[in-house]
């Protein structure tokens, strides 16, 4: 059959949003850019922490941001499979925050924000489960699982109307596998059919939202606490929320009602939110360090990029570069702004010629 589909399947292709190989090319991308447009928000919420204080809080950020990435590398590996070229190192996945999700519905915006009730209300925003049957929606989405689920019909529709082997055509040695490092919770897929894509999709969906509509868990053991199982994003935000840690036999609707989580929201640096370089009465030195910052960022999205174009041994240092922005940023907390507040990351594009 045609990609663009005949005019006796245009009713059925419809429903599922995503009608052609170029337009989930497309959506795949802007997978890749909605995992990574919430990694500057949680890095600043982890960078403000003190990790002395809110060893709890830190490990639920933490663990969140790595899984974050796993979900990039699951989305390229997605792209890659159906014969894409993933796009990383690129001005528009630094556009600036205050921002909303890439293509998501208004009410989703993300700010560079350090931790606290508001910066977490900001999470559980992002991760909150799509309500039971909710519709598909492949732009303009309300919840990330209501986008997921779109690709997720595309993918079963165009194997349908093409067939697997003409879907899936993409080089497996860009595959990143199950034998590079990751050290959070779930797994890597290599995608190369449809088998493995919808394990893929799944891997993101279950980690943000939990195995079910009403199910609270991921499947997963804890990243910090390999014989404890892992709720899903949500409910890990909402445990620090809340004060109490999900407990078995815990639902969404119950809420949880296990083991104290203590958070202390006064151990937190006081970063002025959503900065940018040329804020009226910067200091230099804060300006420069920013740059510097941005430089090293921008460095790394063009490693990432690599890694997802052909060069997937490249994954372990880039993510190490990842965690070695820390003392970029926290030498910026360390700097003060005015008015009680410190310098945070600013999290702009720098053009490859400009990066020093």
């Amino acid at each position: 059959m045609d990609e663009t589909t005949s005019n006796d399947t245009r009713e059925f292709a419809d429903e599922r949003l995503i009608v052609s190989r170029d337009d989930l090319r497309t959506h795949l991308q802007w997978a890749i850019e909605l995992e990574h447009a919430t990694l500057p928000p949680y890095l600043c919420a982890l960078y403000s922490l003190d990790p002395a204080r809110n060893p709890q809080a830190v490990e639920v950020v933490q663990s969140v941001f790595v899984e974050e990435m796993l979900h990039l590398t699951l989305a390229a590996n997605l792209l890659n499979a159906i014969g894409g070229s993933p796009v990383l190192d690129a001005p528009h996945l630094l556009p600036g925050y205050p921002r909303t999700l890439p293509h998501g519905a208004p009410a989703l915006t993300v700010e560079l924000q350090p931790f606290g009730p508001e910066a977490l209300e900001g999470f559980l925003r992002i991760e909150h489960p799509s309500p039971p049957r909710a519709a598909r929606e492949a732009d303009r989405y309300e919840t990330i699982g209501q986008f997921y689920s779109a690709i997720e019909a595309g993918l079963r529709y165009l194997c349908d109307a093409l067939g697997e082997e003409k879907l899936f055509t993409g080089d497996p040695s860009r595959q990143v596998g199950s034998t590079y490092p990751y050290g959070g919770s779930g797994k890597v897929v290599a995608v190369t059919d449809l088998d493995t894509a919808i394990e893929a999709l799944r891997e993101i969906v279950e980690q943000g939202e939990g195995t079910s509509h009403t199910e609270v868990w991921d499947g997963d053991h804890q990243m910090f606490h390999a014989d404890r199982n892992e709720v899903a994003h949500y409910y890990r935000f909402e445990e620090l929320k809340l004060g109490r840690q999900y407990q078995a036999g815990d639902t969404r609707e119950s809420g949880p009602t296990g083991k104290p989580v203590d958070v202390d929201w006064q151990a937190v640096h006081p970063m002025r939110p959503n900065q940018r370089i040329g804020d009226p009465g910067s200091p230099e030195e804060v300006r420069q360090a920013q740059q510097r910052f941005n430089d090293a960022y921008c460095t790394l999205l063009w490693m990432l990029e690599q890694t997802f174009n052909g060069e997937p041994s490249t994954l372990g240092p880039a993510t190490g570069a990842m965690f070695g922005l820390r003392a970029q940023a926290q030498a910026l907390l360390q700097m003060p702004v005015g008015d009680g507040l410190t310098a945070g990351p600013t999290f702009e594009y720098v053009a490859p010629q400009d990066r020093s």
